[in-house]
C-alpha cells in the first residue's frame, strides 16, 4: 500500500486549519495524512518575517512542524528561504490568496517546489463590501444610524444640502474590472448607473453591454460622480487617485476603495472632503495596516465629515474562507494524481538546488 501523501495544514482564525484538513480528506481519504497547525492572526497581527511580507508564525515552529512533510496548504505561513531550505521533503505549497507575498517563490523554484494559489477567492465577498460601501457613503447610513443609536431624532437629513445621491442615473467609474470590478459593474449597471471602466488589461468582449471602456484614466475622473477602485498596486498605479484627478471630478462626487490603500493619496482625499469638493469618501483599505488614527482622515471623520471606514474586511466572508480552502485542496490533489496546477506561480524544472 502506497503511504500516505503528508500534509500540514497551517491554519489561522479565519481560515481554520480544520477546515483545510476538512476539504483534504473529503478529496483525498486516506490518500493524504493531515496534521494541523494554527497562527493567531487575525486577533494578532501579520507582518514582516525575514524576507517575506503579511505573515504570521514564526520561522522555527514552522521549520519543527514541517518536518517529513511533503506538503503545505495555508494562507499566512512565514514560507522564507530558510524555512524552505530546512524542509527537504517539501514539494508543493498551496498558498489559499490571491497575492502569495509569504512565500518566497524565487527560492521555492530554485528547490523544486512547486507554488499555486487562489485567485479571486475573495472576488465575490470583496464586490458587495463595495457595494455596501458605495450605499453608505452616498445615502449616509453610518451617520443617520449613529444619531437613532444616541438616542436623537435628526430631521435635517432631509435637507436639500444634506440628502444623498441615487445611485440610478449616476456615472460611476471604475478603475479595473477584474474579478471584483467586473461584479461591481454588473450589479451597478442592473441599478441604473452609467458604468465607465478604465482598465488596459480588460479582455476585449468582457463586459459589453454593461460598460462603457474609457480609455484615458483623467476622462474617467471627468466624468465619474463616484470612483470605486479595483485595480492591482503597482509602481504605475501607486496613487493613481491624486490630488489632481480627484479635482478633475465633478464637486460633489464619492471615492470608495476597497482594493490597496497604496492606490489613493489618503492626504489628497482629505483635503477634498475637508473642501467639499468630494462630498464623502468610504475606505476598507489603508496606506499603513494597523491604522495610523492620528491622519486627518480620522479628524475629519471626528468632526462629522462624511466618512465611512471598515478594518480591511471586505474579503472576509465564510465563502471566502471556504473556497480558499478548497482551492488548495484540489491543487494538492491534482499533484498527487500528477495533473498540471490549475494556478502555477512557478514553474519547476530540472535543475533543483541542493538544500
Amino acid at each position: 500500500m502506497t503511504a500516505p501523501f503528508r500534509v500540514l495544514a497551517a491554519g489561522d482564525r479565519f481560515i481554520r486549519a480544520g477546515l483545510f484538513r476538512s476539504e483534504l480528506e473529503d478529496r483525498l481519504g486516506d490518500r493524504v495524512a493531515v496534521e494541523e497547525l494554527e497562527f493567531e492572526w487575525p486577533d494578532a497581527p501579520f507582518g514582516a518575517v525575514g524576507e517575506v511580507d503579511e505573515a504570521s508564525g514564526d520561522e522555527d515552529s514552522l521549520i519543527a512542524a514541517l518536518a517529513g512533510k511533503q506538503a503545505i496548504v495555508t494562507q499566512l505561513a512565514p514560507l522564507t528561504e530558510r524555512v524552505l531550505r530546512e524542509s527537504p521533503d517539501l514539494r508543493i505549497i498551496g498558498v489559499s490568496r490571491g497575492g502569495p507575498t509569504n512565500v518566497n517563490v524565487d527560492a521555492a523554484t530554485r528547490f523544486g517546489i512547486q507554488v499555486v494559489n487562489v485567485p479571486g477567492r475573495n472576488g465575490i465577498a470583496t464586490a458587495e463590501m463595495t457595494l455596501g460601501l458605495i450605499l453608505a457613503v452616498t445615502r449616509r447610513i453610518p451617520q443617520t444610524h449613529q444619531t437613532l443609536a444616541a438616542h436623537e431624532w435628526h430631521g435635517e437629513f432631509y435637507r436639500a444640502d444634506e440628502v444623498g445621491m441615487e445611485i440610478a442615473g449616476s456615472t460611476v467609474g471604475l478603475l479595473g474590472a477584474g474579478a471584483v470590478g467586473g461584479h461591481v459593474a454588473t450589479v451597478l449597471h442592473a441599478m441604473g448607473a452609467e458604468v465607465l471602466v478604465f482598465d488596459p488589461y480588460l479582455p476585449a468582449g468582457r463586459l459589453d453591454g454593461i460598460i462603457t471602456r474609457i480609455d484615458d484614466i483623467d476622462e474617467l475622473f471627468r466624468r465619474s460622480n463616484l470612483i470605486s477602485v479595483h485595480a492591482r498596486l503597482t509602481p504605475e498605479t501607486r496613487h493613481a487617485v491624486s490630488a489632481e484627478r480627484l479635482a478633475m471630478m465633478p464637486s460633489g462626487g464619492f471615492l470608495v476603495n476597497a482594493a490597496r490603500g497604496g492606490l489613493v493619496d489618503y492626504d489628497a482625499v482629505a483635503d477634498a472632503v475637508d473642501s467639499r469638493h468630494l462630498a464623502g469618501a468610504a475606505f476598507d483599505v489603508f496606506p499603513t495596516e494597523p491604522v495610523d488614527f492620528g491622519h486627518r482622515l480620522f479628524t475629519l471623520l471626528a468632526e462629522g465629515a462624511n466618512i465611512v471606514m471598515t478594518p480591511h474586511i471586505a474579503g472576509a466572508s465564510r465563502q471566502t474562507a471556504i473556497r480558499a480552502a478548497a482551492g488548495v485542496a484540489e491543487e494538492v490533489a491534482r499533484h498527487i494524481d500528477g495533473a498540471a496546477p490549475l494556478h502555477p506561480l512557478n514553474t519547476v524544472g530540472q535543475e533543483i538546488a541542493a538544500r
